[in-house]
């Protein structure tokens, strides 16, 4: 069994963000990838999605109601899945074994716990949608580093000049 570089990312924005990078060092360290995604509540859809199917349920109309809040979870699920397809192909392509697990709690301890569970991991990845934004404290990161017994590489998103 081949090695494995843990690309950390966040479900539920752009996750293939940093992948290509990903894929470029698994190849050349003859590893393959295993990617965690970690679920982001976004409270402010939720509670949208709830006022509106509660509205239609006050007037009576409960399958829209259960229509509604059903909507918003299957629409995400398939542009991740499609996302995810896309990944995977590009993976194949480069010769690269890939897996996923979806996780749903803050990256810190997701990555410490998936640290805990698998021994075949040589590297963590932080994709720039886990370190921007203040997703992920300094503090938080420094601990990781100390703790985690594995490389910790993080990325940023790049910046252009206009």
């Amino acid at each position: 069994m081949r090695k494995q570089l843990l690309f950390v990312t966040a479900q539920n924005e752009d996750f293939a963000e940093g992948f290509s990078y990903a894929i470029d060092l698994a190849r050349a360290m003859k590893e393959d990838i295993t990617v965690l995604f970690v679920q982001k509540k976004n409270l402010m859809e939720r509670f949208e999605d709830m006022m509106t199917a509660i509205t239609f349920a006050e007037a009576g109309e409960h399958e829209t109601a259960r229509e509604i809040l059903a909507e918003g979870d299957i629409k995400k699920d398939n542009e991740s899945d499609k996302k995810l397809r896309h990944l995977v192909k590009r993976c194949s392509e480069a010769d690269i074994n890939v897996d996923s697990h979806t996780v749903s709690m803050d990256a810190i301890s997701a990555v410490k716990d998936f640290l805990k569970r698998k021994n075949g991991i040589d590297m963590v990845l932080l994709s720039p949608s886990i370190t921007a934004n203040g997703n992920v404290t300094a503090k938080e990161l420094n601990r990781l580093v100390r703790t985690a017994s594995k490389p910790i590489v993080t990325m940023a998103k790049h910046s252009y000049a206009a």
